[in-house]
Formats: structure tokens, sequence, C-alpha cells
């Protein structure tokens, strides 16, 4: 159950990233909303998996999973140009994520 709460954290974790950037500086209400409802969510989840999940790895895959979806919907959507060395990169990161996971068990 730690690694389901811990995955819905790093999922979390991509909301509030963008969230925060499309607030402009805390100037637009609902982005700034969402930012700070995603980040007391995700914070809270990333808590709850470090029960279980030692928290370097925890962290880790809080962060990879974070990062990765950031990159990939601001890519999809947000105007940041997409490479293929870009993705290579984003799926090297998932494969590391999936790895920590298999490691720990």
């Amino acid at each position: 159950m730690a690694w389901v709460v811990l995955v819905i954290s790093g999922v979390l974790e991509a909301v509030w990233a963008t969230a925060l950037g499309r607030s402009e500086g805390f100037t637009k209400l609902w982005p700034s909303v969402t930012f700070v409802g995603a980040l007391i969510l995700s914070m809270g989840g990333l808590a709850i998996a470090m029960r279980d999940i030692p928290t370097g790895t925890a962290y880790a895959v809080w962060v990879g999973i974070g990062a990765s979806l950031t990159v990939i919907y601001a890519m999809a959507f947000g105007g940041e140009p997409a490479s293929i060395v870009k993705v290579l990169l984003i799926l090297g990161l998932v494969g590391c994520i999936i790895g920590l996971k298999l490691v720990d068990g």
C-alpha cells in the first residue's frame, strides 16, 4: 500500500509543480489554490509512504515520478520543446524508478 500512496504522491508532485508555473508568481487564484492543495496532499502522502519505504528510496521515486510527469506534460501541452534525447532520458529515469522499486521489494 505504501508504494501506491507514493506513486499517487509523485503524480500530485507533478500537479503542484505545473500549477506553480501556471500561478505566475501566485497572481492567478485557481492555479495557486491547486498548488497549495496538491502540495499538501503530495507531501502528506510522501510522509505516509516513508513509514514503510526507506527515506532515500521514497524521495528518489517521488521526485522521479514528479519530474518525469512534469516534463512530459510540459512537452505535450505547455510548449516545452520535445526531442528524442529528452524522451530517452525520461525513459531512463522511469527505468531507474522501477529499478528502485524492484530492489526495495
